[in-house]
């Protein structure tokens, strides 16, 4: 046999992708996620602007390392996020008097505009996944556990 040539794998059944817990967690959330991508681009916002503008919605403020955490983002991921969501006059970002590290998310009046524009956004995208309301419960639990098991 040449190094061209595939070989079959069945030795390790363990490298199978569909052996692979991540790879259905990572696909359906591909897919969830781009289901958001008709309603959120007209607003001119991404998947992950849209889940900042939620947890902002929630609090009025936050400190960028309270969404990251939040959020499960990292710092030199979020920063351009939130850069770009201030351009759009969405956030206002400012420095701590007490300590210059730390900066402050504040969801402004044209922000919290959006939050009605978005409001019927869940009920469109739950409609185009196929489980149950008991089946959907049930994986919400699940995921939720995961993640905060792995924190």
């Amino acid at each position: 046999m040449t190094d061209m040539e595939q070989r079959p794998q069945d030795d390790l059944p363990q490298l199978h992708l569909d052996s692979q817990l991540c790879f259905p967690l990572y696909a359906a959330a591909r897919k969830v996620v781009n289901h958001y991508t008709p309603y959120l681009k007209p607003l001119g916002i991404t998947y992950t602007q849209y889940i900042v503008l939620l947890a902002l919605w929630e609090s009025g403020s936050a400190t960028v390392g309270d969404l990251c955490r939040r959020l499960y983002l990292d710092n030199g991921t979020i920063t351009p996020l939130l850069k770009k969501m201030e351009e759009c006059g969405y956030i206002a970002r400012s420095r701590s008097k007490q300590d210059e590290r730390v900066v402050t998310v504040t969801i402004t009046e044209q922000g919290w505009d959006l939050r009605q524009r978005v409001k019927d956004i869940p009920f469109q995208v739950s409609g185009c996944i196929p489980l149950t309301h008991d089946e959907a419960f049930e994986l919400f639990k699940l995921l939720h556990k995961l993640v905060q098991s792995m924190v």
